[in-house]
């Protein structure tokens, strides 16, 4: 039987092509490596050639015509040979169908107020929907609330202490009786949450949005009830979010042993801290905690801390922090917790050997998972996977009228992430069409200075076979970066080796985390390398050390001695 000529993958992202030019007709004889279609995208094009000696049998896709990666394009077989029709496709799974109420609008009902859930609300109500939110808590969720925001805010306040302390007899600045008040900043945390949750609340009210609060229960595939009330849905949305993993082991209870929402109202600053993970949550309270002169010791199970990034820039954290007088102890797996006097002894299986580590405080800061219990789900048969709501590409749950976005479905534990989530779902519902760029998605470290990732890392590039070409720039060679914190950090930018498309940049240094943003627009737009390069970028900038990266990509930076041969 004929075999198919499909439209190749062009580049990690691609995924369609348009049919620029035949350069061969039905009927031709054709040879192993001959040239028969060019075809292109928005930013490249190529020629596909025949896989196999034999005769073009058929044209199926015409000049100017677009089709999906691996789309047949023609057949190539020998003269005579019958052709066989594409598999059938498989049934596209349908938006759940709305019924009409009188006033002719869809009704959804979004349970979690979070930044998954609020914008969900919103986009479903700009998009003409009559929209519900049920939330247990405060508008805003974890992040608003005891999450994202309230902790920035703290590493703001002792990242600028820390400042006063280290940075202004340098710059010509001198400074007497510095001092933290740690109640004082406190009540400024406490105001950026108050005026972002107002804020949130406004938006909802602007939109039209109907709050509901207590706990929204499923207890049918278009019902929820919350307290005595049951709310009707075409559609409902679940954001419910997450909640601190507690590791189950002796004096895991005692007094002292706190989780991050615990750590966010500490009233005064412990004089020592054991913490336990290190993850970005764990690195971030280490990090703020000893910016303010707590003694501060990691524990980690992992043989790394931050496993998700890039290891090379782990390796500049991991320095960094040790410098500033942090303890970090990995491949330690922690068996208990007991008391001693005023202080509490976190006992672990460290390396092999037995050993113990004190703390005025203990945080537990292993992780998260998805706050789904209680909810009516398994009943009513909803897919889960050890705790986490299975879902399709468009966020839909095997019940065609019940959707998942953010923590509660596992994917990816960021609040921006959530939110274009809830955005895609509520565009499906509402539209039949939606977009999820997963790969554009960034994350962020608030240490001083920040880090920041977005795309694919070396291990996984490696893992998946890909060739591909590696740019660094130490921001020691950056101007800007000399100036805000002595030249702390490097940009890393991994690129494909055939196309040059930027396939994952990695950040360390001050003020990456607003940098990355261009970083992953780059990525959404399939950029290259000369893209990057012929990019002109402000100076001074550390900024500019994005485009020196990609230069160096080509061995070719501008501010960086040439590597010896």
């Amino acid at each position: 039987m004929a075999s198919e000529i499909t439209m190749p993958q062009l580049g990690l992202t691609m995924t369609e092509g348009t049919v620029s030019q035949w350069l061969r007709k039905e009927g031709d004889t054709l040879t192993k490596g001959d040239e028969i279609v060019e075809i292109e995208t928005d930013k490249i094009s190529n020629i596909v050639e025949a896989h196999e000696d034999g005769v073009l049998l058929k044209i199926v896709a015409q000049e100017g015509d677009s089709l999906p990666v691996k789309g047949v394009l023609g057949y190539i077989g020998q003269a005579g040979e019958s052709i066989g029709g594409p598999p059938p496709a498989a049934p596209a799974v349908a938006a759940p169908a709305a019924s009409i109420p009188a006033d002719g609008k869809t009704r959804i009902v979004v349970i979690g107020a979070g930044p998954g859930g609020y914008v969900t609300a919103i986009r479903a109500a700009q998009l003409g929907a009559a929209v519900s939110i049920v939330e247990c808590g405060a508008i805003g969720g974890t992040c608003l609330n005891v999450g994202c925001i309230p902790t920035k805010a703290l590493i703001h306040a002792s990242s600028l202490y820390e400042s006063v302390l280290r940075q202004t007899a340098a710059v010509g600045i001198s400074v007497t009786g510095a001092a933290m008040d740690w109640a004082q900043a406190q009540q400024y945390k406490n105001s950026i949450v108050k005026r972002l949750v107002g804020g949130v609340e406004g938006l909802l009210k602007a939109n039209g949005v109907k709050k509901y609060s207590g706990k929204g229960i499923i207890t049918d595939a278009h019902t929820v009830q919350v307290g005595s009330e049951k709310i009707t849905a075409d559609a409902i949305i679940l954001a419910v979010g997450s909640e601190p993993v507690q590791l189950r082991f002796p004096g895991a209870d005692l007094p002292g042993v706190i989780d991050s929402t615990g750590a966010l109202a500490l009233r005064q600053i412990p004089k020592s801290l054991v913490i336990i993970g290190g993850g970005v949550i764990g690195i971030e309270f280490a990090s703020m905690f000893a910016a303010v002169g707590t003694q501060c010791t990691i524990v980690e199970a992992l043989p790394h801390i931050l496993p998700p990034i890039d290891t090379e820039i782990v390796a500049l954290i991991r320095a960094d922090l040790e410098r500033r007088g942090i303890r970090i102890l990995t491949d330690a797996k922690v068996t208990m917790i007991d008391q001693d006097g005023t202080d509490l002894q976190v006992h672990m299986d460290y390396q092999g050997r037995q050993d113990m580590v004190r703390g005025e405080t203990v945080i537990m800061a292993v992780g998260r998972r998805a706050m789904t219990a209680g909810m009516g789900l398994e009943e009513l048969g909803i897919a889960m996977d050890r705790g986490k709501i299975v879902t399709d590409d468009h966020f839909q749950t095997n019940i065609p009228s019940i959707f998942a976005i953010g923590d509660c479905n596992g994917r990816l534990m960021l609040a921006h992430a959530a939110s274009a989530q809830g955005i895609a779902a509520a565009e499906y519902i509402l539209t039949g069409k939606s977009a999820y760029h997963a790969e554009t998605v960034p994350s962020c470290i608030y240490l001083e200075p920040e880090a920041a990732s977005v795309g694919l890392k070396e291990e996984e590039l490696q893992a998946k076979g890909t060739a591909y070409v590696c740019g660094r720039f130490p921001l020691s060679g950056n101007g800007k970066a000399l100036i805000e914190n002595g030249g702390v950090g490097m940009i890393k930018i991994l690129a494909d080796a055939t196309y040059g498309q930027i396939l994952g940049v990695h950040m360390y240094g001050p003020r990456v985390t607003d940098l990355i943003a261009a970083c992953a627009l780059a990525i959404r737009l399939e950029a290259t390398a000369e893209e990057l390069t012929t990019t002109i970028w402000a100076h001074p900038t550390v900024g500019e050390a994005i485009g020196e990266a990609a230069l160096d990509l080509f061995g070719h930076a501008i501010h960086w001695p040439p590597k010896k041969k």
